[in-house]
């Protein structure tokens, strides 16, 4: 099976280990080097921020 397409874009990824502080990290060893922590808390960081998004829309009709 081929390589899957990510579905978060390579700069907000960035943003958010930036704001989780683990930008460093990515910065020296690449994805791979993050702890599966902070992949977690990235993944449940971009769901928090998607669940806001949604919340705010308004309601069509």
């Amino acid at each position: 099976m081929g390589r899957r397409r990510g579905i978060m874009s390579s700069h907000f990824k960035e943003e958010l280990a930036k704001e989780l502080g683990f930008y460093d990290v990515v910065q020296k060893e690449g994805w791979g080097g993050i702890k599966a922590k902070d992949a977690g808390n990235m993944v449940k960081r971009a769901v928090e921020l998607a669940q806001g998004q949604l919340a705010n829309r308004s309601p069509r009709g």
